[in-house]
């Protein structure tokens, strides 16, 4: 039998940057991915950079099946500087096969040469989320419905696209093949989309996608799905009564849960929580000593950037002051890039007036930034949160070009308490979409 001082189990984010702080300090590295075709982890892959780049694309006005090789193109050269940046060092051995536990540090690894048992001292899992199928009648049975892996390498365009979900996978979907110029319709339960945004913003975002072309099915429940001749037949309850929809296809974004099914935790004594999530303490250590868990499967934020933020954590807990853990993590924004993107940071109105948290609203048309003309898109709007005694900046949401660019510059300010006025006195070049700050935080006084 086999022994290794570490395994890492997945090439995501946090995985791979893991192997290469454990090779930098003198550690023998196993690190374990079943898919070649996801070396470097789930956002280089089939999610963060391929949808982004299929998104911009799109806006260009460039065709889905040329949008689809820049695409490809783009992966396959990211996953193969992902593997070499690992599989060259020194002392770390990349092993393209399956690994399940048989006991808390015995791991058997499988791939097309066959089985091996292998001992470990130290186990690092980094397997991600996969998608959470509903139970709706005929879904599982359908050759035309895809989860967001599958529809992002689909080689033909889908004219007529359903999406059952409005969470950010399913709205940046049906922006990009609107984009492309799809009819896409989507069905979700609830009465709004983008719950946890601002809802004037949410409401703006969602006229704005139906000016596009989208149709929204809310307060709605899909029944059954099945395959006609040479398309999708779908049943949907709807407040108005039951509808029958035709597609080319059914795209399920109804969320993403950990991704545990393979390593069979029901041989250790490792916990997982009530959706699957591997259990882990404030560094990220599950109940069984020296074996850890990171990013998605550990329940953090399904975001790379956390997942990176959890290498922080480890390479800290293992070389460094012991001083990071999950709950000094740095105030982040996230972002669900749509036309244009809706980017956030901090608390939101409605979560201040539950905590009797006093603020300021300070809002500005994007119209009225210069560069959203330029652009030729002034679209939304600006809406900060702030102390009305400290000036201390609380929550920000941004509808607007570029958003995700300037969202980062309020999560530093926010991070390193700067106040409101900072931003508004600090000089940006011109013209830019970061110069709405000046204008924006001008309302404190």
């Amino acid at each position: 039998m086999k022994h290794f001082n570490n395994i890492i189990i997945g090439f995501g984010k946090a995985g791979k940057t893991l192997a290469v702080t454990l090779a930098k300090h003198g550690e023998e590295v196993l690190l374990i991915e079943k898919d070649p075709k996801m070396y470097g982890g789930t956002c280089i892959n089939v999610a963060c950079l391929p949808t982004k780049n299929m998104i911009i694309n799109a806006h260009r006005g460039i065709k889905y099946e040329a949008a689809l090789k820049k695409k490809n193109d783009l992966t396959a050269k990211l996953r193969n500087k992902n593997y070499h940046k690992v599989s060259d060092l020194p002392g770390v051995t990349v092993l393209t096969a399956t690994a399940e536990f048989l006991d808390d540090h015995t791991l058997q690894v499988s791939d097309n040469s066959g089985q091996e048992t292998l001992q470990v001292d130290r186990i690092f899992i980094n397997t991600g989320a996969t998608s959470v199928w509903p139970n709706i009648d005929g879904l599982l049975n359908s050759k035309n419905v895809y989860s967001s892996t599958d529809l992002l390498a689909k080689d033909k365009q889908l004219k007529e696209l359903v999406i059952l979900g409005s969470g950010p996978i399913g709205l940046e979907f049906a922006s990009m093949y609107t984009q492309f110029g799809s009819h896409v319709t989507i069905i979700d339960k609830s009465s709004k989309i983008l719950g946890k945004f601002e809802p004037e913003i949410a409401e703006q975002a969602k006229n704005d996608l139906e000016e596009d072309g989208i149709s929204f099915l809310l307060e709605s429940n899909l029944i059954d799905v099945s395959d006609t001749l040479n398309e999708l037949a779908l049943t949907v309850n709807t407040p108005s009564g039951v509808k029958k929809l035709q597609a080319d296809g059914l795209l399920v974004a109804t969320g993403r849960k950990a991704n545990v099914a393979d390593l069979h935790l029901e041989r250790t004594s490792i916990k997982t929580g009530s959706h699957g999530e591997i259990l882990v303490n404030d560094t990220l250590e599950t109940n069984v000593k020296n074996i850890y868990a990171l990013g998605d499967v550990a329940g953090s934020s399904q975001f790379t950037y956390i997942s990176l933020d959890d290498w922080r954590i480890m390479a800290n807990h293992l070389y460094g002051d012991k001083t990071r853990s999950r709950l000094n993590r740095p105030v982040f924004a996230s972002t669900v890039f749509l036309n244009p993107a809706i980017s956030s940071v901090g608390q939101t109105e409605a979560q201040l007036k539950e905590a009797g948290i006093p603020y300021k609203v300070l809002q500005m048309p994007t119209s009225s930034v210069p560069k959203s003309q330029v652009i030729g898109n002034p679209r939304g709007g600006y809406k900060a949160l702030v102390d009305p005694h400290t000036h201390q900046i609380l929550g920000t949401t941004i509808y607007a070009e570029e958003s995700f660019e300037t969202i980062n510059i309020i999560s530093v300010a926010m991070q390193n308490h700067l106040s409101a006025e900072s931003l508004r006195d600090q000089i940006y070049t011109h013209p830019t979409m970061t110069e709405v700050l000046n204008d924006l935080f001008a309302q404190i006084e």
